[in-house]
Order: structure tokens, then C-alpha cells, then sequence
């Protein structure tokens, strides 16, 4: 590798030719602010922020760091005078036109502009004059634009196309530039897939979830109500970061004590609801082999990715799995199987989850989701949902003592823990197909489906039959996929499991916010994915369909595994969606 000697700060560094001064800063400890820096995806150097002083023998002038090459005998100055002075100044302009609500923003303390300026001594803008007044789009189940927070950083753009959807963009010039829609649609009026990964990389409070936690709070104060919450399998690993753990520490018995403490009335794991959909969409599958049905058959658990394949690929839609979602199984089952074991009126029984995605906001409302004649599930909210949650009852969420979820659709297995990143899903309904077909008895360990490469192969043999295999992660991802499916399906895969968010829904859309800085340097997929898989490994059981408790629903409720009772209760419908 052919390497370049530069000096930043005084400090001698040899760096690989062709990076940026960013890169070379960051590699010898020096951190340079920036605002719309997102590594390998939005590299434009339109903020400004992160401007440096460089010397290549012509003297010092001011550059964007994150854009401009180091050169041979470069000399940097990264926290000049001028420097510093020239960054306030941007960021007075910034506020000039910024909405300055900061104490009831959702992003107050979590902010990275309001960090540049709390660092910088910003706290009025010298630049008086006009200031534009957008109205919010609320038009979609999942997400509020306020263009009044927005810096016009482009990230939110940048996430949109890397999910190849790009239903947003900047609008208009100069002064009047703002990010929005096409010919001034609302949001709900273009083809959004509901991922939420525009949020998650918002530096502002101009990107948030549409906050349900009122409604929360409000059927947990009704004593007519028996307010029932469930958590997703990835939730375990990322909602200690609200509480400012390290990346990848799972705190499931911290999270059930506090969600306890909430007030609700059980807490429940939507583990229950993976093993559940894996039972399912494992029977699924071996019928669809044994009877000629529709191949390859892929994965329906994320609602991004349905959307997704609802607006895109209408003509493929029959090789989605039938099978609800586990969020959707575990409601469909609280409302009628656990409603009668209780004497309960589903009517009156309030089903909370806690979700990594922001789609889910959205899943809870498609039809042919109300196996009791009513919602399957009533409320969906976010990880940070669920942290602001505690936080405003001050519970102390590192000092809890761990619990356990409340039986019996607090049970689960390993292959319903990894559900929460990329490749586990498949994993998880490879070690049931093997069991039923094969004989096995024991866990498949699927690793060439494991890691966060975006598209992966492999192949298993099931029931004396070899069956190629394809996991995809992230839309555009998805997008790959299909097209080769559309064209024939030249791999020869039999089964395909999607994920809308890249890595999966330990990246969904509705995970904790880690500023930019740490996106760039730490592989959340991955960190937040080991701590998943480090679960599943020591688990006593690691096959769905060995889970005493699906054993029992099936037996007692559903008649057996592929009964047609629990096919009416589990499994849905799909439509097609027009683009514009």
C-alpha cells in the first residue's frame, strides 16, 4: 500500500495514499467535528463544519476535511484560531434559520448540533432576518418531518437512496432550499417503506418516530384496561445504550424489571412470537417443497421490506411467506388463546410492543391483522420510545435488579433471540426444516448466513433435497435480490430471507441514536448482533419447535402443527401498492 507523510497538529503521521484529511486525522486520534459526514455514504463536505487549515507548500488555506486528499508533506491545523472562528460562524448561520425549541425536542442532550454549539460557546445567532416557517408532515403512521430543525446536512437523503427508495430529497434553491418530496407530496404519498433509517441518521430533531407513548401512558391509567407489553428479540441489545451502556451489552432482565416498573400489566417476549413464526414458516416451506407451491419462498417477518416488495415488486408478491410477523403472532395469540386461558375480554386487552423498527407503527394497522376481531396489536413504539418511557419515571435502568418475563409467553429459544439480525431468521427456520425433514436433534450452525455482509449464500440439504439459500439485508440489497428473481431465478435459490434495514433489526430505524462519529468507527451490525448470538449459544433450547410452551399452544389451541385453525390465526394477506 503506497502511504503519504503528513503532519497534523505537529504530529507526524504516515497514512495510506488517498485518504482524506478526515481519515488521516482520525487515524492518529484526531477527531474533526463534522454534521453531514456519513462514511461511504454521504460524503459531500456541505456543512462546512468540518473546514481545516492545510499547508502543500503554497501556505495555509482552509479546506473540507472530510472530502480533501492528503498529500505528500501536508501540514493540517485542525483547531486554529481561524478555524475555530470560522466553524462559529457557521454554526451562528445554522441557527439563523434553525428552529431553537431545544428543551422539548426529542433530540435535546442527544444532538449533535446542539453539541457543536454547547463546544463552541454558540448560544445566538449574529445573523438576524428572515426565517422560514415550514409546516410538519404527520401524513405517514411512522415518522414527523419538522423542516424547521433541519440543517439541509443531506443524510436523511443519503440513508433514503442507499435503501434505493429515494422518495426524499432537497426542493427548491439557494435561500429556499428545503428536503422534502417530489412535487410537494406528503411522505404518505410517495412510495416510503416505512424503514425509519432516515431518523436514525438525522443530527437534529428534524427526523423523529411519531411518539405513541401518550397512548401508552393513557391505557395503562384506565383500570378497564389489561395493558400487555412485548419486546423484540434485538431489543435486549440496544436499549442499554439509551442508558449509556457500552454497544452490544444485553440487558433483557434489566429491560423486563423496568418495563415492570412502567406499570404494565405483564411483560412478555416476542421471542414467543419468532418461535412461533418459525414453526410456522418452517411447515410453510417443507409444504410448499413437498406440493409444488410457489419457489423460493421468502421471509415476511419485516414490514419494511413487505412494504417494500408490495410497492416494487407487485408480480412477485406470491413467493412472500404467508406468515404474520412475530409482533403480529405474539398479539394474534395474547387476544385469543392467552385472553381465554385469563377469562379476559380481548375487547379490553391493550398489546404494547417495543420495537427496533419504525415499520411497525406502520404493520399494526395493515389488514388481515386482528386474529380476535380486533387489532392483534394496539400501540407500537420504538427503542427510544420505550427509554424516554423510563427515563421520564426516573427509573435508575443500570441498577435494576435482572427479571424474568412473565410466563408463559415469556419462553423462548435461541433461534428466536438471533431473529434480530441478519441471517438468523434463516438460521432459525433452517434448524426447524432440519429437524422435521433430516431427523436432527441437534442446532444447526449456520455460519455462512452469519456477519453483516450484505447478500449471502448457502446451501443445506433438507430432507435428502439440496436447498440454496439467500439472506439480504438492507432495501437496495433486497432490490439485487429481486431483480434476479424477476429474471428467473438463474441461482437456483429455494428460500430467501430479507431484512429492510441493513443488518437487520439490530440497525432498524428505531433503535437508539449514537451519533455519526460512532457509526463511522463502530460496526453497530455487528457488535449489537454478538450479543444476540452469545445468547442463542447457551441456551438450553436452540430449535423453535422445541419450545415447551409452542408445543403446548399447539396442542391445546391449534390442533396440532399446520392445523388449519392456527393458519386463520397466523398467517395474512398482502396487496399491491402503486407507486404514484
Amino acid at each position: 500500500m503506497d502511504m503519504v507523510n503528513v503532519k497534523i497538529n505537529g504530529i507526524a503521521a504516515s497514512v495510506p495514499k488517498g485518504s482524506t484529511i478526515l481519515e488521516a486525522a482520525r487515524q492518529i486520534g484526531i477527531e474533526i467535528p463534522t454534521l453531514c459526514y456519513m462514511k461511504h455514504i454521504n460524503e459531500i463536505g456541505a456543512c462546512r463544519i468540518c473546514i481545516v487549515e492545510a499547508n502543500e507548500g503554497r501556505g495555509f488555506r482552509q479546506v473540507t476535511a472530510c472530502v480533501y486528499p492528503v498529500s505528500e508533506g501536508m501540514e493540517v491545523l485542525t483547531n486554529s484560531d481561524t478555524i475555530q472562528a470560522a466553524r462559529k460562524t457557521t454554526l451562528e448561520l445554522i441557527l439563523s434559520t434553525h428552529d431553537k425549541k431545544c428543551l422539548s425536542c426529542k433530540r435535546s442532550t442527544n444532538c449533535e448540533l446542539q453539541k457543536l454549539c454547547n463546544e463552541y460557546g454558540v448560544d445566538q445567532t449574529s445573523f438576524a432576518g428572515s426565517k422560514p416557517e415550514y409546516e410538519l408532515d404527520t401524513s405517514t403512521a411512522h415518522l414527523v418531518r419538522d423542516n424547521n430543525k433541519c440543517i439541509l446536512c443531506r443524510r436523511c437523503v443519503a440513508a433514503c437512496k442507499q435503501q434505493y427508495v429515494s422518495v426524499i430529497g432537497p426542493n427548491d434553491r439557494g435561500f429556499d432550499t428545503q428536503i422534502g418530496q417530489p412535487f410537494g407530496l406528503s411522505l404518505n404519498e410517495t412510495p416510503c417503506i416505512s424503514c425509519g433509517q432516515c431518523t436514525a441518521v438525522c443530527p437534529t430533531g428534524a427526523l423523529t418516530e411519531k411518539d405513541d407513548t401518550d397512548k401508552v401512558w393513557a391505557a395503562i391509567a384506565d383500570p378497564d384496561k389489561y395493558v400487555v407489553v412485548q419486546t423484540a428479540p434485538s431489543i435486549r441489545a440496544t436499549i442499554g445504550e439509551c442508558f449509556g451502556m457500552p454497544v452490544g451489552t444485553n440487558v433483557e432482565g434489566k429491560m423486563v424489571a423496568a418495563l415492570r416498573r412502567l406499570g404494565f400489566d405483564k411483560v412478555f417476549d416476542t421471542d414467543f412470537g419468532a418461535d412461533l413464526t418459525i414453526v410456522e414458516e418452517a411447515n410453510e416451506l417443507v409444504e410448499r417443497i413437498k406440493n409444488g407451491g410457489t419457489l423460493p419462498m421468502i421471509t415476511s417477518c419485516s414490514p419494511g421490506w413487505v412494504k417494500f416488495c408490495e410497492f416494487y415488486y407487485p408480480e412477485l408478491i406470491a413467493h412472500l411467506s404467508s406468515c404474520k410477523s412475530p409482533q403480529q403472532m405474539s398479539g394474534a395469540v395474547i387476544k385469543t388463546y392467552y385472553a381465554e386461558k385469563m377469562g379476559l375480554d380481548p375487547k379490553n386487552i391493550v398489546v404494547v410492543s417495543i420495537m427496533p423498527c419504525t415499520a411497525k407503527k406502520f404493520e399494526i394497522g395493515r389488514p388481515d391483522q386482528n386474529a380476535a376481531g380486533v387489532p392483534d396489536v394496539d400501540i407500537a413504539l420504538t427503542t427510544r420510545e420505550a427509554a424516554r418511557m423510563m427515563q421520564r419515571l426516573g427509573i435508575s435502568f443500570e441498577n435494576l435488579p435482572d427479571e424474568e418475563f412473565d410466563s408463559p409467553l415469556g419462553e423462548d429459544t435461541g433461534a428466536a433471540v438471533i431473529f434480530g439480525a441478519t441471517g438468523g431468521v434463516m438460521e432459525a427456520a433452517v434448524r426447524t426444516a432440519n429437524a422435521w425433514l433430516n431427523g436432527a436433534t441437534e442446532a444447526i450452525e449456520l455460519e455462512a448466513v452469519r456477519g453483516t455482509d450484505s447478500i449471502k449464500e448457502a446451501t443445506v440439504e433438507v430432507g435428502g433435497t439440496p436447498l440454496k439459500l439467500c439472506v439480504a439485508s438492507g432495501a437496495a440489497s433486497a432490490k439485487i435480490v429481486m431483480d434476479k428473481l424477476a429474471a428467473g431465478n438463474p441461482e437456483g435459490w429455494g428460500f430467501i430471507e430479507i431484512m429492510c434495514c441493513p443488518g437487520g433489526c439490530v440497525n432498524g430505524g428505531g433503535q437508539p441514536i449514537q451519533p455519526q462519529y460512532v457509526r463511522d468507527t463502530i460496526d453497530l451490525k455487528a457488535v449489537r448482533a454478538k450479543a444476540l448470538y452469545d445468547q442463542d449459544k447457551d441456551m438450553p433450547l436452540r430449535m423453535s419447535h422445541e419450545s415447551p410452551v409452542i408445543k403446548t399452544l399447539y396442542s391445546e389451541w391449534y390442533d396440532g402443527f399446520g392445523g388449519h385453525k392456527a393458519h386463520e390465526a397466523l398467517h395474512t394477506s398482502y396487496v399491491v401498492r402503486k407507486r404514484y
